[in-house]
Protein backbone atom coordinates (compact mmCIF):
# COMPACT_ATOMS: atom_id res chain seq x y z
CA UNK A 1 0.00 0.00 0.00
CA UNK A 2 1.26 3.48 -0.82
CA UNK A 3 0.02 6.80 0.52
CA UNK A 4 -0.08 10.36 -0.69
CA UNK A 5 -0.97 13.34 1.51
CA UNK A 6 -3.51 15.58 -0.18
CA UNK A 7 -4.92 18.76 1.41
CA UNK A 8 -3.04 17.93 4.64
CA UNK A 9 -4.86 14.63 4.98
CA UNK A 10 -3.71 11.27 3.71
CA UNK A 11 -5.66 9.67 0.89
CA UNK A 12 -4.43 6.15 0.30
CA UNK A 13 -3.98 4.58 -3.11
CA UNK A 14 -4.74 0.89 -3.20
CA UNK A 15 -2.45 -1.54 -4.98
CA UNK A 16 -4.71 -4.52 -4.61
CA UNK A 17 -5.24 -5.85 -8.14
CA UNK A 18 -7.98 -8.19 -9.31
CA UNK A 19 -8.15 -10.12 -12.54
CA UNK A 20 -10.94 -7.87 -13.81
CA UNK A 21 -9.31 -4.45 -13.51
CA UNK A 22 -6.43 -4.60 -15.94
CA UNK A 23 -7.68 -1.41 -17.65
CA UNK A 24 -8.83 0.33 -14.45
CA UNK A 25 -7.00 2.61 -12.08
CA UNK A 26 -7.45 2.01 -8.36
CA UNK A 27 -10.33 3.67 -6.47
CA UNK A 28 -9.36 6.76 -4.48
CA UNK A 29 -9.70 5.99 -0.76
CA UNK A 30 -10.16 8.27 2.24
CA UNK A 31 -11.16 8.09 5.87
CA UNK A 32 -13.39 11.09 6.56
CA UNK A 33 -15.20 12.20 3.41
CA UNK A 34 -15.24 12.04 -0.39
CA UNK A 35 -16.22 14.24 -3.34
CA UNK A 36 -16.30 13.16 -7.00
CA UNK A 37 -17.11 15.73 -9.68
CA UNK A 38 -16.36 16.39 -13.34
CA UNK A 39 -13.85 19.19 -12.64
CA UNK A 40 -10.88 18.98 -10.29
CA UNK A 41 -11.16 22.51 -8.88
CA UNK A 42 -14.82 22.00 -7.99
CA UNK A 43 -13.95 18.72 -6.28
CA UNK A 44 -11.28 20.51 -4.22
CA UNK A 45 -13.81 23.18 -3.22
CA UNK A 46 -16.14 20.46 -1.91
CA UNK A 47 -13.42 18.66 0.02
CA UNK A 48 -12.34 21.94 1.64
CA UNK A 49 -15.90 22.49 2.85
CA UNK A 50 -15.94 19.00 4.39
CA UNK A 51 -12.58 19.61 6.05
CA UNK A 52 -13.94 22.78 7.67
CA UNK A 53 -16.74 20.80 9.26
CA UNK A 54 -19.40 21.32 6.62
CA UNK A 55 -21.90 18.61 5.76
CA UNK A 56 -22.39 16.86 2.44
CA UNK A 57 -25.23 19.31 1.77
CA UNK A 58 -22.94 22.29 2.40
CA UNK A 59 -20.32 20.78 0.11
CA UNK A 60 -22.91 20.15 -2.61
CA UNK A 61 -23.96 23.81 -2.59
CA UNK A 62 -20.34 24.94 -2.85
CA UNK A 63 -19.57 22.47 -5.64
CA UNK A 64 -22.72 23.53 -7.50
CA UNK A 65 -21.66 27.17 -7.48
CA UNK A 66 -18.04 26.31 -8.34
CA UNK A 67 -18.96 24.15 -11.34
CA UNK A 68 -20.91 27.09 -12.76
CA UNK A 69 -17.51 28.79 -13.08
CA UNK A 70 -15.03 26.01 -13.89
CA UNK A 71 -17.28 23.69 -15.92
CA UNK A 72 -19.38 26.19 -17.90
CA UNK A 73 -20.58 23.70 -20.52
CA UNK A 74 -22.88 22.06 -17.97
CA UNK A 75 -22.26 23.48 -14.49
CA UNK A 76 -24.57 26.42 -14.20
CA UNK A 77 -26.64 29.14 -12.63
CA UNK A 78 -28.90 29.40 -15.69
CA UNK A 79 -30.09 25.79 -15.75
CA UNK A 80 -31.61 23.35 -13.29
CA UNK A 81 -31.36 19.91 -11.77
CA UNK A 82 -32.12 17.36 -9.07
CA UNK A 83 -30.61 16.52 -5.69
CA UNK A 84 -31.12 13.25 -3.83
CA UNK A 85 -30.16 13.41 -0.15
CA UNK A 86 -29.65 10.66 2.42
CA UNK A 87 -29.29 11.88 5.99
CA UNK A 88 -27.17 10.08 8.56
CA UNK A 89 -30.25 9.56 10.74
CA UNK A 90 -32.01 7.59 7.97
CA UNK A 91 -34.19 10.33 6.50
CA UNK A 92 -34.20 10.81 2.74
CA UNK A 93 -35.49 13.48 0.40
CA UNK A 94 -35.36 14.76 -3.17
CA UNK A 95 -35.17 18.35 -4.42
CA UNK A 96 -36.48 19.28 -7.87
CA UNK A 97 -35.08 22.56 -9.18
CA UNK A 98 -35.39 21.72 -12.87
CA UNK A 99 -36.34 24.43 -15.33
CA UNK A 100 -39.97 25.24 -16.13
CA UNK A 101 -41.75 26.43 -19.26
CA UNK A 102 -42.47 30.16 -19.21
CA UNK A 103 -46.08 31.30 -18.75
CA UNK A 104 -46.30 32.24 -22.44
CA UNK A 105 -45.19 28.80 -23.66
CA UNK A 106 -47.56 26.81 -25.88
CA UNK A 107 -47.89 23.20 -26.98
CA UNK A 108 -47.08 23.94 -30.64
CA UNK A 109 -44.59 26.79 -30.20
CA UNK A 110 -41.82 25.03 -32.12
CA UNK A 111 -43.94 23.82 -35.05
CA UNK A 112 -44.43 25.36 -38.47
CA UNK A 113 -47.84 25.74 -40.10
CA UNK A 114 -47.62 22.18 -41.36
CA UNK A 115 -47.04 20.77 -37.88
CA UNK A 116 -43.35 20.08 -38.45
CA UNK A 117 -40.69 20.89 -35.86
CA UNK A 118 -38.64 23.95 -36.84
CA UNK A 119 -35.02 22.84 -36.56
CA UNK A 120 -32.95 24.70 -33.98
CA UNK A 121 -35.78 26.75 -32.52
CA UNK A 122 -35.85 24.76 -29.28
CA UNK A 123 -32.06 24.42 -28.94
CA UNK A 124 -30.39 27.71 -29.88
CA UNK A 125 -31.39 31.20 -28.77
CA UNK A 126 -33.68 32.70 -26.18
CA UNK A 127 -36.89 30.94 -27.26
CA UNK A 128 -35.21 27.68 -26.18
CA UNK A 129 -34.67 28.89 -22.60
CA UNK A 130 -36.73 27.55 -19.69
CA UNK A 131 -37.07 29.40 -16.40
CA UNK A 132 -33.85 28.47 -14.53
CA UNK A 133 -33.93 26.74 -11.14
CA UNK A 134 -30.35 26.13 -10.01
CA UNK A 135 -29.96 29.12 -7.71
CA UNK A 136 -33.34 28.42 -6.12
CA UNK A 137 -32.38 24.78 -5.57
CA UNK A 138 -28.95 25.44 -4.10
CA UNK A 139 -30.29 28.08 -1.72
CA UNK A 140 -33.25 25.87 -0.73
CA UNK A 141 -30.85 23.05 0.15
CA UNK A 142 -28.53 25.36 2.08
CA UNK A 143 -31.27 27.12 4.05
CA UNK A 144 -33.23 23.99 4.96
CA UNK A 145 -30.53 21.37 5.35
CA UNK A 146 -27.13 23.10 5.37
CA UNK A 147 -25.06 24.34 8.31
CA UNK A 148 -22.78 26.97 6.79
CA UNK A 149 -23.40 30.52 5.61
CA UNK A 150 -24.08 31.41 2.02
CA UNK A 151 -20.97 33.60 1.96
CA UNK A 152 -18.73 30.71 3.05
CA UNK A 153 -20.11 28.40 0.36
CA UNK A 154 -20.20 30.82 -2.57
CA UNK A 155 -16.90 32.61 -1.96
CA UNK A 156 -14.72 29.95 -3.65
CA UNK A 157 -16.79 30.30 -6.83
CA UNK A 158 -16.49 34.10 -6.71
CA UNK A 159 -12.71 33.85 -6.41
CA UNK A 160 -12.49 31.37 -9.29
CA UNK A 161 -14.59 33.66 -11.49
CA UNK A 162 -12.88 36.93 -10.51
CA UNK A 163 -9.26 35.72 -10.52
CA UNK A 164 -9.77 33.08 -13.19
CA UNK A 165 -8.34 29.59 -13.32
CA UNK A 166 -5.74 27.85 -15.45
CA UNK A 167 -7.27 25.73 -18.18
CA UNK A 168 -6.20 22.12 -18.56
CA UNK A 169 -6.53 20.20 -21.82
CA UNK A 170 -9.89 18.72 -20.85
CA UNK A 171 -11.24 22.22 -20.15
CA UNK A 172 -9.97 23.46 -23.50
CA UNK A 173 -11.50 20.52 -25.35
CA UNK A 174 -14.85 21.30 -23.74
CA UNK A 175 -14.72 24.95 -24.83
CA UNK A 176 -13.58 23.97 -28.32
CA UNK A 177 -16.67 21.78 -28.81
CA UNK A 178 -18.83 24.91 -29.14
CA UNK A 179 -16.39 27.46 -30.58
CA UNK A 180 -18.42 28.39 -33.64
CA UNK A 181 -21.69 28.84 -31.73
CA UNK A 182 -19.95 30.87 -29.02
CA UNK A 183 -18.28 33.06 -31.65
CA UNK A 184 -21.62 34.05 -33.20
CA UNK A 185 -22.70 36.05 -30.15
CA UNK A 186 -20.61 38.90 -28.74
CA UNK A 187 -21.60 38.19 -25.13
CA UNK A 188 -20.37 34.57 -25.26
CA UNK A 189 -17.38 35.27 -27.54
CA UNK A 190 -16.06 37.91 -25.16
CA UNK A 191 -15.91 35.41 -22.29
CA UNK A 192 -15.19 32.00 -23.84
CA UNK A 193 -12.82 33.01 -26.64
CA UNK A 194 -9.41 34.59 -26.14
CA UNK A 195 -9.54 37.69 -28.33
CA UNK A 196 -11.56 35.77 -30.88
CA UNK A 197 -9.41 32.66 -30.81
CA UNK A 198 -9.94 29.40 -28.92
CA UNK A 199 -8.22 29.09 -25.57
CA UNK A 200 -5.30 26.70 -25.21
CA UNK A 201 -4.15 24.74 -22.18
CA UNK A 202 -2.22 26.85 -19.70
CA UNK A 203 -4.18 30.04 -20.34
CA UNK A 204 -6.45 31.61 -17.71
CA UNK A 205 -10.23 31.91 -18.07
CA UNK A 206 -11.57 34.95 -16.21
CA UNK A 207 -15.33 35.60 -15.81
CA UNK A 208 -15.77 38.93 -14.00
CA UNK A 209 -19.43 39.41 -14.98
CA UNK A 210 -20.23 36.00 -13.49
CA UNK A 211 -18.32 37.00 -10.34
CA UNK A 212 -20.60 40.03 -10.09
CA UNK A 213 -23.71 37.87 -10.35
CA UNK A 214 -22.36 35.51 -7.69
CA UNK A 215 -21.72 38.52 -5.41
CA UNK A 216 -25.34 39.58 -5.87
CA UNK A 217 -26.44 36.08 -4.81
CA UNK A 218 -24.03 36.19 -1.84
CA UNK A 219 -25.63 39.45 -0.69
CA UNK A 220 -29.29 38.86 -1.52
CA UNK A 221 -29.76 35.11 -1.90
CA UNK A 222 -32.25 34.05 -4.57
CA UNK A 223 -33.35 37.66 -5.04
CA UNK A 224 -29.83 38.43 -6.22
CA UNK A 225 -30.51 36.21 -9.22
CA UNK A 226 -34.24 36.27 -9.89
CA UNK A 227 -34.79 39.97 -9.12
CA UNK A 228 -32.77 43.16 -9.28
CA UNK A 229 -30.05 43.73 -11.85
CA UNK A 230 -29.62 40.08 -12.86
CA UNK A 231 -33.32 39.32 -13.20
CA UNK A 232 -33.89 42.49 -15.23
CA UNK A 233 -30.98 41.64 -17.52
CA UNK A 234 -32.36 38.14 -18.18
CA UNK A 235 -35.82 39.51 -19.01
CA UNK A 236 -34.40 42.24 -21.25
CA UNK A 237 -32.13 39.85 -23.13
CA UNK A 238 -34.94 37.34 -23.54
CA UNK A 239 -37.27 39.95 -24.97
CA UNK A 240 -34.60 41.31 -27.32
CA UNK A 241 -33.68 37.82 -28.48
CA UNK A 242 -37.20 36.60 -29.25
CA UNK A 243 -37.68 34.72 -25.98
CA UNK A 244 -40.72 34.70 -23.72
CA UNK A 245 -39.39 34.74 -20.13
CA UNK A 246 -40.70 37.70 -18.16
CA UNK A 247 -40.21 38.91 -14.58
CA UNK A 248 -43.31 37.08 -13.38
CA UNK A 249 -41.76 33.79 -14.54
CA UNK A 250 -38.65 34.49 -12.47
CA UNK A 251 -40.67 35.65 -9.46
CA UNK A 252 -42.81 32.50 -9.44
CA UNK A 253 -40.02 29.93 -9.62
CA UNK A 254 -39.96 27.64 -6.58
CA UNK A 255 -37.97 24.51 -5.77
CA UNK A 256 -40.12 21.45 -5.08
CA UNK A 257 -39.40 18.71 -2.56
CA UNK A 258 -40.62 15.15 -3.02
CA UNK A 259 -40.04 11.72 -1.48
CA UNK A 260 -37.55 9.82 -3.65
CA UNK A 261 -38.56 6.79 -5.68
CA UNK A 262 -37.47 3.70 -3.75
CA UNK A 263 -37.15 -0.03 -4.43
CA UNK A 264 -35.21 -3.03 -3.16
CA UNK A 265 -32.76 -5.12 -5.17
CA UNK A 266 -31.06 -8.24 -3.86
CA UNK A 267 -31.05 -6.96 -0.29
CA UNK A 268 -30.10 -3.36 -1.11
CA UNK A 269 -32.41 -0.33 -0.89
CA UNK A 270 -32.27 2.00 -3.90
CA UNK A 271 -33.47 5.61 -3.76
CA UNK A 272 -33.53 7.75 -6.87
CA UNK A 273 -35.28 10.54 -8.71
CA UNK A 274 -39.12 10.65 -8.85
CA UNK A 275 -41.14 12.48 -11.53
CA UNK A 276 -40.59 14.85 -13.24
CA UNK A 277 -37.57 12.59 -13.68
CA UNK A 278 -38.25 9.30 -15.39
CA UNK A 279 -34.97 7.95 -14.06
CA UNK A 280 -35.89 6.50 -10.68
CA UNK A 281 -38.97 4.73 -12.02
CA UNK A 282 -37.10 3.24 -14.98
CA UNK A 283 -34.11 2.16 -12.85
CA UNK A 284 -36.36 0.43 -10.32
CA UNK A 285 -38.46 -1.17 -13.06
CA UNK A 286 -35.35 -2.60 -14.72
CA UNK A 287 -33.85 -3.79 -11.42
CA UNK A 288 -37.12 -5.51 -10.53
CA UNK A 289 -37.19 -7.28 -13.89
CA UNK A 290 -33.55 -8.35 -13.66
CA UNK A 291 -33.86 -9.56 -10.07
CA UNK A 292 -35.63 -12.62 -11.47
CA UNK A 293 -32.56 -13.69 -13.46
CA UNK A 294 -29.30 -15.18 -12.07
CA UNK A 295 -27.04 -12.49 -13.53
CA UNK A 296 -24.01 -13.36 -11.42
CA UNK A 297 -24.12 -16.97 -12.54
CA UNK A 298 -24.67 -15.97 -16.17
CA UNK A 299 -21.62 -13.68 -15.98
CA UNK A 300 -20.81 -10.14 -17.02
CA UNK A 301 -20.95 -9.73 -20.78
CA UNK A 302 -22.49 -13.14 -21.46
CA UNK A 303 -25.02 -13.33 -24.27
CA UNK A 304 -27.82 -14.41 -21.94
CA UNK A 305 -27.17 -11.67 -19.35
CA UNK A 306 -26.96 -9.01 -22.06
CA UNK A 307 -30.18 -10.28 -23.64
CA UNK A 308 -32.07 -9.89 -20.35
CA UNK A 309 -30.55 -6.46 -19.70
CA UNK A 310 -31.52 -5.23 -23.18
CA UNK A 311 -35.09 -6.48 -22.82
CA UNK A 312 -35.44 -4.86 -19.37
CA UNK A 313 -34.24 -1.58 -20.87
CA UNK A 314 -36.62 -1.88 -23.81
CA UNK A 315 -39.69 -2.35 -21.61
CA UNK A 316 -38.75 0.32 -19.07
CA UNK A 317 -38.28 2.92 -21.79
CA UNK A 318 -41.73 2.20 -23.21
CA UNK A 319 -43.19 3.20 -19.84
CA UNK A 320 -40.76 6.05 -19.37
CA UNK A 321 -41.73 7.65 -22.66
CA UNK A 322 -45.45 6.94 -22.46
CA UNK A 323 -46.50 7.51 -18.87
CA UNK A 324 -44.12 9.74 -16.92
CA UNK A 325 -44.17 13.54 -16.64
CA UNK A 326 -44.41 16.54 -14.34
CA UNK A 327 -46.53 15.40 -11.35
CA UNK A 328 -48.38 18.74 -11.31
CA UNK A 329 -49.71 17.89 -14.77
CA UNK A 330 -49.60 14.08 -15.09
CA UNK A 331 -50.99 11.28 -12.95
CA UNK A 332 -47.82 9.18 -12.84
CA UNK A 333 -48.50 5.49 -12.07
CA UNK A 334 -45.28 5.31 -10.06
CA UNK A 335 -46.36 2.68 -7.53
CA UNK A 336 -47.45 0.28 -10.24
CA UNK A 337 -44.35 0.75 -12.39
CA UNK A 338 -41.92 0.04 -9.53
CA UNK A 339 -43.91 -2.91 -8.19
CA UNK A 340 -42.49 -6.44 -8.14
CA UNK A 341 -45.69 -7.90 -9.61
CA UNK A 342 -45.51 -5.58 -12.61
CA UNK A 343 -41.91 -6.64 -13.22
CA UNK A 344 -42.97 -10.30 -13.05
CA UNK A 345 -45.54 -9.70 -15.81
CA UNK A 346 -42.86 -8.15 -18.00
CA UNK A 347 -40.51 -11.06 -17.34
CA UNK A 348 -43.26 -13.43 -18.46
CA UNK A 349 -43.36 -11.59 -21.80
CA UNK A 350 -39.59 -11.78 -22.37
CA UNK A 351 -38.50 -14.78 -24.40
CA UNK A 352 -35.12 -16.18 -23.32
CA UNK A 353 -33.90 -16.73 -26.87
CA UNK A 354 -35.60 -14.02 -28.91
CA UNK A 355 -35.28 -10.23 -28.96
CA UNK A 356 -38.40 -8.17 -28.48
CA UNK A 357 -39.67 -5.93 -31.28
CA UNK A 358 -40.06 -2.41 -29.94
CA UNK A 359 -42.89 -1.34 -32.22
CA UNK A 360 -44.89 -4.42 -31.25
CA UNK A 361 -44.77 -3.31 -27.62
CA UNK A 362 -46.00 0.18 -28.44
CA UNK A 363 -45.83 2.61 -31.34
CA UNK A 364 -44.25 5.97 -30.63
CA UNK A 365 -41.39 8.36 -31.23
CA UNK A 366 -37.82 8.01 -30.06
CA UNK A 367 -36.92 9.87 -26.85
CA UNK A 368 -34.65 12.86 -27.29
CA UNK A 369 -32.85 14.78 -24.61
CA UNK A 370 -29.69 16.85 -24.34
CA UNK A 371 -26.79 14.68 -23.20
CA UNK A 372 -24.43 17.27 -21.77
CA UNK A 373 -25.22 17.38 -18.09
CA UNK A 374 -22.93 17.05 -15.09
CA UNK A 375 -23.13 15.02 -11.89
CA UNK A 376 -21.32 14.91 -8.57
CA UNK A 377 -21.43 12.61 -5.55
CA UNK A 378 -20.52 13.54 -1.96
CA UNK A 379 -20.44 11.86 1.45
CA UNK A 380 -19.33 13.39 4.74
CA UNK A 381 -17.83 12.00 7.95
CA UNK A 382 -21.23 11.53 9.60
CA UNK A 383 -22.68 9.54 6.69
CA UNK A 384 -24.83 12.25 5.08
CA UNK A 385 -24.77 11.71 1.31
CA UNK A 386 -25.72 13.84 -1.70
CA UNK A 387 -26.16 12.73 -5.28
CA UNK A 388 -26.76 15.74 -7.54
CA UNK A 389 -27.21 16.13 -11.29
CA UNK A 390 -27.78 19.48 -12.97
CA UNK A 391 -27.65 20.75 -16.50
CA UNK A 392 -27.95 23.36 -19.23
CA UNK A 393 -29.22 20.50 -21.46
CA UNK A 394 -26.82 20.77 -24.41
CA UNK A 395 -23.18 21.86 -24.03
CA UNK A 396 -23.36 25.56 -23.14
CA UNK A 397 -27.16 25.40 -23.21
CA UNK A 398 -28.84 27.76 -25.67
CA UNK A 399 -25.46 29.49 -26.22
CA UNK A 400 -26.85 32.80 -24.95
CA UNK A 401 -25.88 35.09 -22.06
CA UNK A 402 -27.73 38.09 -20.69
CA UNK A 403 -25.18 40.85 -21.16
CA UNK A 404 -23.44 41.83 -17.94
CA UNK A 405 -24.41 38.68 -16.01
CA UNK A 406 -21.93 36.09 -17.29
CA UNK A 407 -24.70 33.48 -16.93
CA UNK A 408 -25.10 30.92 -19.71
CA UNK A 409 -28.74 30.01 -20.17
CA UNK A 410 -30.25 26.57 -20.75
CA UNK A 411 -32.03 25.14 -23.78
CA UNK A 412 -34.23 22.93 -21.60
CA UNK A 413 -37.40 23.60 -23.60
CA UNK A 414 -35.99 21.07 -26.08
CA UNK A 415 -36.63 18.32 -23.51
CA UNK A 416 -40.36 18.64 -24.00
CA UNK A 417 -41.97 16.67 -26.81
CA UNK A 418 -42.40 19.52 -29.33
CA UNK A 419 -44.80 17.64 -31.61
CA UNK A 420 -46.75 15.73 -28.94
CA UNK A 421 -50.03 16.02 -30.77
CA UNK A 422 -48.51 14.54 -33.91
CA UNK A 423 -46.92 11.65 -32.04
CA UNK A 424 -50.17 10.67 -30.35
CA UNK A 425 -52.59 11.48 -33.15
CA UNK A 426 -53.30 7.80 -33.76
CA UNK A 427 -54.30 7.25 -30.14
CA UNK A 428 -52.21 4.09 -29.85
CA UNK A 429 -52.79 1.99 -26.74
CA UNK A 430 -49.81 1.35 -24.52
CA UNK A 431 -48.95 -1.97 -22.86
CA UNK A 432 -51.43 -1.21 -20.09
CA UNK A 433 -54.23 -1.13 -22.68
CA UNK A 434 -54.96 2.58 -22.21
CA UNK A 435 -54.54 5.44 -24.65
CA UNK A 436 -52.22 8.13 -23.28
CA UNK A 437 -52.05 11.84 -23.92
CA UNK A 438 -48.39 12.74 -24.26
CA UNK A 439 -47.16 13.24 -20.71
CA UNK A 440 -44.36 15.50 -21.90
CA UNK A 441 -46.23 18.04 -24.04
CA UNK A 442 -45.36 21.71 -23.51
CA UNK A 443 -47.57 23.66 -21.10
CA UNK A 444 -47.09 26.94 -19.20
CA UNK A 445 -45.30 26.40 -15.89
CA UNK A 446 -44.60 22.74 -16.64
CA UNK A 447 -41.29 20.98 -16.06
CA UNK A 448 -40.02 18.84 -18.96
CA UNK A 449 -39.44 15.16 -18.32
CA UNK A 450 -35.87 14.27 -17.50
CA UNK A 451 -33.61 11.23 -17.37
CA UNK A 452 -31.38 12.68 -14.64
CA UNK A 453 -31.08 10.00 -11.98
CA UNK A 454 -29.08 11.02 -8.89
CA UNK A 455 -29.13 7.75 -6.96
CA UNK A 456 -28.12 6.45 -3.52
CA UNK A 457 -28.06 2.76 -2.55
CA UNK A 458 -28.26 1.78 1.14
CA UNK A 459 -28.13 -1.34 3.29
CA UNK A 460 -29.19 -1.65 6.93
CA UNK A 461 -30.03 2.06 6.94
CA UNK A 462 -26.57 3.21 5.82
CA UNK A 463 -25.43 4.48 2.41
CA UNK A 464 -23.20 2.07 0.49
CA UNK A 465 -23.21 3.58 -3.02
CA UNK A 466 -23.69 7.16 -4.25
CA UNK A 467 -23.74 7.63 -8.01
CA UNK A 468 -25.04 9.42 -11.05
CA UNK A 469 -24.01 10.56 -14.50
CA UNK A 470 -24.76 12.97 -17.34
CA UNK A 471 -25.85 11.57 -20.69
CA UNK A 472 -29.47 12.40 -21.53
CA UNK A 473 -31.55 9.29 -22.09
CA UNK A 474 -28.41 7.17 -21.55
CA UNK A 475 -28.23 8.26 -17.90
CA UNK A 476 -30.73 5.65 -16.81
CA UNK A 477 -29.04 2.64 -18.37
CA UNK A 478 -25.62 3.81 -17.20
CA UNK A 479 -26.75 4.06 -13.58
CA UNK A 480 -28.41 0.65 -13.94
CA UNK A 481 -25.26 -1.02 -15.26
CA UNK A 482 -23.05 0.57 -12.60
CA UNK A 483 -25.35 -0.87 -9.90
CA UNK A 484 -25.33 -4.28 -11.60
CA UNK A 485 -21.55 -4.20 -11.88
CA UNK A 486 -21.22 -3.58 -8.14
CA UNK A 487 -24.05 -5.76 -6.79
CA UNK A 488 -24.21 -8.66 -9.24
CA UNK A 489 -20.78 -8.80 -10.80
CA UNK A 490 -18.85 -7.85 -7.63
CA UNK A 491 -16.61 -5.26 -9.26
CA UNK A 492 -14.85 -2.61 -7.23
CA UNK A 493 -16.19 0.88 -7.75
CA UNK A 494 -13.60 1.96 -10.33
CA UNK A 495 -14.05 -1.25 -12.33
CA UNK A 496 -17.83 -0.74 -12.21
CA UNK A 497 -17.50 2.79 -13.58
CA UNK A 498 -14.90 1.86 -16.21
CA UNK A 499 -16.66 -1.24 -17.61
CA UNK A 500 -17.94 -0.90 -21.22
CA UNK A 501 -21.67 -0.18 -21.50
CA UNK A 502 -24.66 -0.88 -23.69
CA UNK A 503 -27.81 1.20 -24.16
CA UNK A 504 -31.28 0.41 -25.46
CA UNK A 505 -34.06 3.00 -25.23
CA UNK A 506 -36.93 1.18 -26.99
CA UNK A 507 -36.81 3.44 -30.06
CA UNK A 508 -34.94 3.36 -32.34
CA UNK A 509 -35.02 -0.43 -32.16
CA UNK A 510 -31.27 -0.83 -31.77
CA UNK A 511 -28.81 -1.38 -28.92
CA UNK A 512 -25.84 0.98 -28.78
CA UNK A 513 -22.58 -0.58 -27.63
CA UNK A 514 -19.30 0.86 -26.46
CA UNK A 515 -16.06 -0.65 -27.67
CA UNK A 516 -15.37 -3.98 -25.95
CA UNK A 517 -18.87 -4.15 -24.44
CA UNK A 518 -19.82 -7.11 -26.65
CA UNK A 519 -17.29 -9.60 -28.02
CA UNK A 520 -17.62 -10.66 -31.68
CA UNK A 521 -18.88 -14.15 -30.86
CA UNK A 522 -21.33 -12.84 -28.26
CA UNK A 523 -22.60 -10.32 -30.79
CA UNK A 524 -23.26 -13.10 -33.28
CA UNK A 525 -25.26 -15.04 -30.68
CA UNK A 526 -27.35 -11.96 -29.85
CA UNK A 527 -27.89 -11.08 -33.51
CA UNK A 528 -29.18 -14.61 -34.07
CA UNK A 529 -31.81 -13.81 -31.42
CA UNK A 530 -32.86 -10.72 -33.40
CA UNK A 531 -30.87 -7.98 -31.66
CA UNK A 532 -29.43 -5.12 -33.72
CA UNK A 533 -26.35 -3.13 -32.70
CA UNK A 534 -24.70 0.19 -33.49
CA UNK A 535 -21.69 1.96 -32.06
CA UNK A 536 -22.40 3.95 -28.91
CA UNK A 537 -23.26 7.62 -28.74
CA UNK A 538 -20.91 9.96 -26.79
CA UNK A 539 -19.80 8.55 -23.45
CA UNK A 540 -21.23 9.30 -20.02
CA UNK A 541 -19.13 10.56 -17.11
CA UNK A 542 -20.07 8.66 -13.94
CA UNK A 543 -19.14 10.05 -10.51
CA UNK A 544 -19.48 7.35 -7.85
CA UNK A 545 -18.58 6.60 -4.24
CA UNK A 546 -18.74 3.25 -2.44
CA UNK A 547 -18.72 3.02 1.36
CA UNK A 548 -16.94 0.50 3.56
CA UNK A 549 -14.53 -1.11 1.10
CA UNK A 550 -13.54 -0.81 -2.57
CA UNK A 551 -16.24 -3.38 -3.42
CA UNK A 552 -19.44 -4.43 -1.67
CA UNK A 553 -18.64 -7.04 0.94
CA UNK A 554 -14.93 -6.44 0.48
CA UNK A 555 -12.26 -5.55 3.00
CA UNK A 556 -11.52 -1.97 4.00
CA UNK A 557 -7.98 -0.71 3.46
CA UNK A 558 -6.65 0.60 6.75
CA UNK A 559 -8.97 3.16 8.30
CA UNK A 560 -10.42 4.27 4.96
CA UNK A 561 -14.21 4.18 4.73
CA UNK A 562 -14.87 5.93 1.41
CA UNK A 563 -13.76 4.94 -2.10
CA UNK A 564 -14.32 7.24 -5.06
CA UNK A 565 -14.32 6.63 -8.81
CA UNK A 566 -14.05 9.29 -11.51
CA UNK A 567 -15.05 8.12 -14.99
CA UNK A 568 -12.05 8.25 -17.36
CA UNK A 569 -14.35 8.81 -20.34
CA UNK A 570 -14.84 12.49 -19.53
CA UNK A 571 -11.23 13.59 -19.79
CA UNK A 572 -11.77 15.80 -16.75
CA UNK A 573 -12.84 15.36 -13.17
CA UNK A 574 -11.42 14.20 -9.86
CA UNK A 575 -12.27 11.89 -6.99
CA UNK A 576 -10.76 13.28 -3.78
CA UNK A 577 -11.21 12.69 -0.08
CA UNK A 578 -9.57 13.61 3.20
Amino acid sequence: MTGACILVACVWSLVVVSTADAASTIPVAAESGMVVSAQHLATEVGVNVLRRGGSAIDAAVAVGYALAVVYPAAGNLGGGGFMTIWFADGRKTFLDFREKAPRAAGRDMYLDKGGKVIKGLSTIGWLAVGVPGTVSGLEYARQKYGSMTRAALIEPAIELAEDGFILQQGDVDMLASATEDLRRRPATAEIFLNKGRPFVAGQRLVQRDLAGTLRSIRKQGVDGFYKGRTGAAIVMASRAGGGIIDQADLDRYKTREFPPIACDYRGYHVISAPPPSSGGIAICEMLNILEGYPLRELGWGSAQALHYEIEAMRHAYVDRDSLVGDPDFVGNPSRELVGKSYAAKIRDSIQPDKAGVSTEIRQGVAPHEGSNTTHFSIIDHAGNAVSMTYTLNDWFGARVIATGTGVLMNDEMDDFTPDAGVADIAGVADIHGSVQEDANAIAPGKTPRSSMSPTIVTKHGKPVLILGTPGGSRIITTVLQTILNVVDFQMNIQEAVDAPRIHNQWLPDVTYIERYAVSPDTRRVLESMGHRFEDSQPANHVAAIIVGAPSLGGTAIGRNRFYGANDPRGGTGLALGY
